[in-house]
């Protein structure tokens, strides 16, 4: 039986690096999503793909205690909930190369210009977030936002390691350009436009590492007419 507290991980301690494989019973490839909200997105995704290994962060109190309970009450082994700074967490704490996926939907946009030191989206956090990205790794974002979406491109695309995919991916629980969370529902039904963004992490010569299989991950160079 899953209990809450199987779902739930503390914050690591300052000074503490780890690779996020560790707070699972079992080995498998460990994706990240930033801002899960109520955990529509990662129940879903954990159910399709039991050998995930699911790291769900929330800061809203009411949600992570939602999403943590939702996946207990499913008894689903193979999600983690942690309460916490998520740029914190991913510039002080997460081990480089430890995620084969990174989720960011529908992130606060803080539209007072006052307030935009308070965004995730800074190249700092795109730096890290690079470090901790397998090679190969795949970062999906997705907002309603048209101007914070302008400031994400501009800092992601800027980056030399990152590559523009396509957003589709049924593979990696995007399907028909839906990713299901619960504000994407909510806000389609009030007829918001999204703006989407995929990109994958390349070596410097521009080789991804599949991340498809991590017990064989094999070496895929890409034409010079591909995504990377």
């Amino acid at each position: 039986m899953v209990t809450i507290g199987d779902i739930i991980v503390e914050p690591p301690a300052d000074g503490v690096v780890i690779h996020p494989v560790k707070w699972f019973n079992s080995p498998g490839d460990v994706e990240l999503e930033i801002g899960c909200g109520k955990g529509g997105f990662l129940l879903r995704r954990a159910q399709a793909h039991p050998e995930k290994r699911l790291i769900g962060i929330e800061w809203a109190n009411k949600y992570f205690k939602y999403a943590a309970d939702r996946m207990a009450r499913w008894g689903i082994d193979n999600v983690r909930i942690m309460r916490t700074d998520a740029a914190h967490l991913v510039k002080h704490h997460l081990a480089p190369q430890c995620l084969s996926a990174l989720h960011v939907y529908h992130p606060d946009p803080w539209p007072k210009k006052r307030h935009h030191k308070r965004r995730l989206f800074h190249p700092e956090f795109v730096d890290a977030a690079v470090r901790v990205l397998a090679h190969g790794g795949r970062w999906a974002i997705q907002t309603d936002h048209a101007e914070y979406f302008n400031v994400i491109r501009r800092h992601i695309l800027a980056h030399p390691a990152l590559k523009e995919i396509p957003f589709n991916a049924p593979e990696f629980g995007v399907q028909d350009e839906m990713v299901n969370t619960n504000f994407e529902i909510k806000y389609q039904r009030q007829g918001r436009i999204f703006h989407r963004l995929a990109v994958i992490k390349c070596d410097p010569d521009h080789t991804a590492i599949s991340m498809h299989n991590s017990a064989t991950r094999s070496e895929l160079r890409v034409p010079a007419s591909g995504f990377c």
